[in-house]
C-alpha cells in the first residue's frame, strides 16, 4: 500500500540518505556497534520515520512540528558524521554531504510552505 508521505521527494530522499548511513556504519569497529554505530543508525532513521508520522497527523501544524524534529535528526546526524569522519571511522563522502544537504533544503523548503 502506498500512503501519502511516500509520494513526498524529501521522504523518499531520506530513505535513500538511511540506506547509505547503515552501509557506512556497517564498516565500523565493533566496539562502535552500541556507540556512533547506533547513534546514527537512530538518527538517520528518525528523518524519513519522523516525516511519515507527521503526514499522518492529519493538521499542518502537527506535519511542521514533526518536519521539525526530522530536521533535528539531520542536523544530529551530521554532526556524527563529522565526529565519525574526525575519528578516522569513515569518510565524510562529497556525496553523502550533498544528501543532507539536499534533504535538509527539501526540509526547510517544506517547513516554510506550511508557515508558523
Amino acid at each position: 500500500m502506498n500512503r501519502k508521505y511516500q509520494n513526498l521527494v524529501v521522504w523518499q530522499k531520506a530513505m535513500s540518505l538511511v540506506k547509505d548511513i547503515y552501509s557506512i556504519t556497517a564498516g565500523f569497529p565493533e566496539c562502535e556497534k552500541f556507540g556512533l554505530t547506533s547513534q546514527m543508525r537512530r538518527a538517520a532513521v528518525s528523518v524519513p520515520s519522523n516525516i511519515a508520522e507527521g503526514s499522518g497527523r492529519g493538521t499542518d501544524k502537527d506535519f511542521r512540528r514533526f518536519l521539525l524534529h526530522a530536521r533535528g535528526s539531520l542536523t544530529e546526524l551530521d554532526t556524527q558524521l563529522i565526529l565519525a569522519e574526525s575519528l578516522g571511522l569513515a569518510s565524510y563522502e562529497p556525496c553523502v554531504r550533498e544528501q543532507v544537504e539536499h534533504v535538509f533544503a527539501l526540509l526547510n523548503g517544506l517547513i516554510n510552505r506550511l508557515g508558523n
